[in-house]
């Protein structure tokens, strides 16, 4: 078995990008390409290739690398502060952030830049529960009673959630997490629940054998990895961050149009 820290950076970002790039919602088309690289543990130009193809999150791996004076993107200590969270983020400096974000989102968004550039002023850093919370519309929409429930299914597939493992069920997981509720005012994490997520695609997938008791990460449909304590500590402190930013100002969040 092939934990996270012992896994380059590629391979941890083949892992986390996977589940969204097979839905076709950002990244290259070639998904299965990714998954063969993640699951076969190979890494090449190739899968460079790939990763630089997913145009959401390549430029905030950039981001983290420039900030904390790493030279490569895909170093594993640059991919795990983006995925599941990193004392590097509070490394980057605000100005750096809002820069990056102004070159990326403000001729997109216009007038409504303002609302993304107070996440950052807020505390936001670069982990992808900002890009969900903070840059994706779908906060936004939470006002909208017609479309607040695909909005609040969206938001909590699309961040990287935490969950225990109860039981597996051949390339199939049933795990324990907290989703996320909207209650009409604010978003918040429920109870836990039993979801059933693929861990596996014909026997082969990125955890190897899971069983009960194992504390994964999850993105939309898949089970990502194995967290350690220390991960796990690390994605609920950066999840509860962008969280409690996105809950001072629904009515305005997530108001850029961005590629995953």
């Amino acid at each position: 078995m092939i934990t996270t820290h012992e896994v380059s950076g590629p391979q941890l970002f083949a892992r986390y990008a996977y589940p969204p790039n097979a839905l076709g919602y950002c990244g290259p088309t070639d998904h299965l390409a990714l998954f063969e690289y993640g699951s076969a543990g190979v890494t090449d130009a190739g899968l460079v290739d790939l990763a630089k193809g997913f145009h959401g999150a390549w430029p905030y791996l950039e981001l983290i690398a420039r900030g904390t004076g790493i030279r490569d993107p895909l170093d594993r200590r640059v991919v795990e502060a983006y995925w599941i969270g990193s004392p590097l983020l509070d490394r980057i400096s605000t100005t750096d952030i809002g820069n990056s974000m102004e070159d990326r989102f403000r001729s997109r968004t216009g007038h409504d830049f303002s609302h993304l550039a107070e996440g950052v002023v807020a505390g936001g850093v670069p982990h992808h529960s900002f890009h969900v919370f903070e840059v994706y519309p779908w906060v936004g929409l939470l006002r909208d009673d017609r479309k607040a429930p695909t909005a609040v299914t969206v938001l909590d597939r699309c961040r990287i959630r935490w969950g225990t493992v109860q039981t597996v069920l051949g390339d199939r997981a049933v795990v324990r997490s907290r989703p996320i509720v909207w209650d009409g005012r604010v978003l918040s994490l429920a109870e836990p629940v039993d979801e059933t997520a693929e861990c596996a695609r014909a026997g082969t997938g990125f955890v190897g054998e899971l069983v009960p008791g194992d504390v994964v990460s999850l993105h939309w449909h898949w089970v990502c990895d194995r967290l350690t304590p220390a991960e796990l500590r690390q994605l609920q402190r950066y999840t509860a961050r962008h969280l409690a930013i996105a809950n001072t100002g629904v009515e305005h969040r997530g108001t850029a149009l961005a590629i995953g």
